[in-house]
């Protein structure tokens, strides 16, 4: 691995770790951000299927974050990241998923488990999610094959 290899890796990890961040912070607008205009959300059937395009993804995640609670309320933890660079703008990363939940009288923090798997795409010099899945665990488990590319 290059240096300029390692560099590209550091910024996609910063990128799901400024997601998990502005999500649990309830910061929409700078969550909706790391998106690239033409972004997909796959979430399934539980949180309204694909949500297309920006508008689509900040009326959504508006939505969800409204009915959490406090900001970071909730915790995305994610681990493991497993990123590969396809091309000079394109890469792909799978991640495991931990949802807690952070508030007081609550008697099993976990949410959800599970594991995202994303594509990315580099626009005017910074990564962006271009697609991102999660593919449930725990509690329900609905999850698909791994992309490839």
């Amino acid at each position: 691995m290059t240096l300029e290899e390692l560099l590209e890796k550091e910024a996609i990890k910063e990128l799901r770790i400024n997601y998990s961040y502005c999500y649990d912070g309830m910061m929409v607008d700078e969550l909706v951000d790391l998106f690239t205009d033409d972004a997909i959300c796959e979430f399934g059937p539980d949180f309204g299927g694909d949500w297309v395009g920006k508008e689509a993804i900040k009326t959504n995640f508006a939505m969800f974050t409204a009915t959490e609670g406090v900001p970071f309320g909730i915790l995305h933890a994610i681990t493991n990241p497993m990123i590969r660079l396809i091309d000079d703008t394109t890469a792909h990363g799978r991640w495991y998923m931990h949802d807690l939940i952070t508030m007081e009288g609550v008697e099993h923090p976990p949410i959800f488990y599970g594991i995202y798997d994303d594509v990315y795409k580099k626009v005017s010099g910074e990564w962006k999610f271009y697609r991102t899945r999660i593919d449930f665990l725990w509690p329900k488990r609905q999850v698909s094959s791994p992309r490839v590319f």
